[in-house]
């Protein structure tokens, strides 16, 4: 019987090299004939590995003049909450001077005016950081001019970020305010400040 098999199923001969017996029609060789699974596509070192994510489109940016506009509105409210503490060693001053001890209201009237800076200094940056990293996003003069603060992406910033876009400002303004003129003049309304910290100012 060389070249010659048996159906393993009906018991047919079969020529040898037949791959379905010519009686039932089983496959000759069941582990041949089976179909592979299919396999997964191969990686590709050009395919990326995670979807890029595009900048998100807003309906604008905050200009100049609006930038203005809420600077001077927070400048004001900050004003408004420090203000007591200069009366406070002002009137301590005045009490002291028609009391009769000298030079009292100069010394106090010093020291208040240091305090008040001292006062403004962290004031304005923990109010500015957090406000800016808070779910507002924005200070109160940004949110009444219907503007806040994002990274390039539109995302919430971290108080980090923000503290170090308040802090960039000191340069901004030391380079004869050229950094917060840049406002006017570049793509996406960015001011040094905010090229340094990668941040947006939004509108919208």
């Amino acid at each position: 019987m060389n070249g010659s098999f048996f159906c393993n199923k009906c018991g047919a001969q079969n020529a040898a090299g037949a791959q379905f017996c010519s009686r039932c029609g089983s496959p000759t060789n069941p582990a041949a004939s089976a179909v592979p699974p299919t396999a997964a596509p191969p990686y590709s070192a050009t395919a990326p590995a995670y979807q890029a994510v595009a900048p998100v489109v807003g309906t604008g940016y905050g200009g100049f003049w609006i930038r203005v506009l809420a600077a001077i509105i927070d400048a004001v409210l900050l004003r408004v909450v420090v203000a007591p503490i200069h009366l406070f060693f002002g009137g301590l001053g005045l009490a002291g001077m028609m009391s009769g001890v000298p030079h009292a209201r100069m010394g106090l009237g010093l020291l208040g005016g240091g305090v008040t800076l001292i006062a403004l200094f962290f004031g304005g940056w923990l109010y500015e950081a957090l406000m800016e990293s808070s779910s507002y996003q924005a200070t109160l003069g940004k949110m009444v001019c219907g503007m806040k603060v994002t990274d390039l992406y539109g995302n919430r910033i971290s108080f980090g970020r923000a503290t170090g876009r308040h802090f960039a400002k000191i340069l901004s303004a030391m380079l004869l305010g050229v950094g917060y003129i840049m406002v006017a003049f570049t793509e996406r309304k960015q001011g040094l400040h905010d090229l340094l910290a990668g941040t947006l100012v939004r509108r919208g």
